[in-house]
């Protein structure tokens, strides 16, 4: 499925510097800056609880109205505070339809493997060209009783018509691998601890075994 396009009605601004950013966002505005396609950078405020909304989605397009005329814009930079659910600032690119992007996609995983088995996402997204107004939303692989042993390479997923794989096609997306019991992951750990030269601490079993045997040779002793 593709991405829907987003309508946003923004703002030309003429304030710059961390001081005027700060009062965009005090209004619950977001400070942008659009460019491309030869043109010269225009800097922008967005409206802010819209803008967050639709950049929920990965490679939202965006149909800017600002200043009586609409510009289709592509989210390439969002600077997100590192704390606070907030957005500091976003960097737009010009777009036009019919043109071809190159993006990054995530690959949603469905299904139940063979039982016993454990599936490993080993990439989650892949790059791929597609139409700008026909990005699509998300990959579906589906592991639905792949047995221990089973990959998907990035060559393995449907695309839809129009898209075509910019990733390495032998790129690894998923791994199915057998299920180790307990007993084998308890020796696999004792190794890795062995080669480490970790020394492992007495259990509570085997201290209280040896507490034991020791009350035994005192009571032999007396």
């Amino acid at each position: 499925m593709a991405l829907k396009e987003i309508r946003l009605d923004a703002e030309v601004r003429t304030e710059f510097g961390k001081g005027a950013a700060r009062r965009i966002r005090r209004d619950h505005k977001i400070p942008a800056v659009l460019y491309g396609h030869g043109t010269e950078p225009v800097h922008l405020t967005l409206p802010g609880h819209e803008s967050m909304l639709a950049l929920k989605h990965a490679n939202a397009i965006l149909t800017l109205n600002f200043d009586g005329k609409q510009e289709l814009a592509l989210a390439k930079d969002v600077q997100r505070d590192a704390i606070k659910p907030v957005i500091e600032h976003i960097d737009l690119v010009i777009v036009k339809r019919g043109e071809k992007v190159t993006v990054d996609v995530g690959v949603h995983v469905e299904g139940e493997a063979a039982p016993e088995t454990n599936v490993v996402v080993e990439n989650s997204s892949l790059t791929v060209e597609a139409d700008v107004i026909a990005i699509p939303e998300s990959f579906t692989v589906s592991v639905e009783g792949l047995e221990a042993g089973s990959q998907v390479l990035a060559k393995d997923v449907e695309l839809p018509e129009g898209v075509s794989l910019v990733s390495d096609e032998e790129l690894l997306v998923v791994n199915v691998s057998q299920q180790i019991s307990a007993e084998e992951l308890e020796e696999e750990l004792a190794e890795a601890e062995d080669e480490a030269g970790i020394e492992k601490d007495e259990s509570e079993d085997e201290a209280a075994e040896a507490s034991e045997g020791d009350s035994e040779d005192e009571g032999d002793k007396a």
